[in-house]
């Protein structure tokens, strides 16, 4: 499928369904790409086969490559586009999957993207800073005050 194509099922997917932006399903779209590439580095023999991937495994290539992306603004990026939970990343491919620009085996479902991890801890807590004992990262209520 070309890039005009997609931007034009993008356009009419967003004027029926108005809760993500554009650059939501573009975004979604690279993400599946770099969860592909990086399952065919860890999985040899999975490299040889067509790749479907889980939505559990998208999820987790997505939010590698907003960090990778974005850093600590991966969360502000993502809650702009709409984007505040792992469900929203569900809707959009389901979305995709109407029209015809993903395909989905008769197991995948909704609920396969339903909170495999947090925001919070996927995007905010990669950042902050540890604390000097632990080692773990410190809360805004452990913070220090100024």
């Amino acid at each position: 499928m070309s890039d005009l194509d997609f931007n034009e099922i993008v356009n009419l997917i967003c004027k029926e369904d108005s809760r993500y932006d554009r650059k939501a399903y573009g975004f979604l779209r690279e993400g599946l790409d770099y969860a592909v590439k990086e399952l065919k580095k860890k999985e040899n023999e999975r490299a040889k086969q067509s790749l479907h991937v889980s939505g559990a495994e998208l999820l987790m290539g997505i939010r590698a490559y907003a960090l990778d992306q974005f850093g600590p603004l991966a969360i502000t990026v993502l809650n702009s586009w709409g984007i505040n939970r792992c469900g929203d990343f569900g809707e959009i491919v389901f979305n995709l999957i109407e029209y015809n620009v993903f395909s989905k085996t008769e197991n995948d479902r909704r609920e396969d993207f339903s909170e495999v991890y947090t925001f919070e801890e996927a995007f905010v807590k990669p950042f902050q800073p540890k604390h000097p004992r632990t080692g773990g990262t410190v809360s805004a209520s452990q913070a220090p005050s100024a």
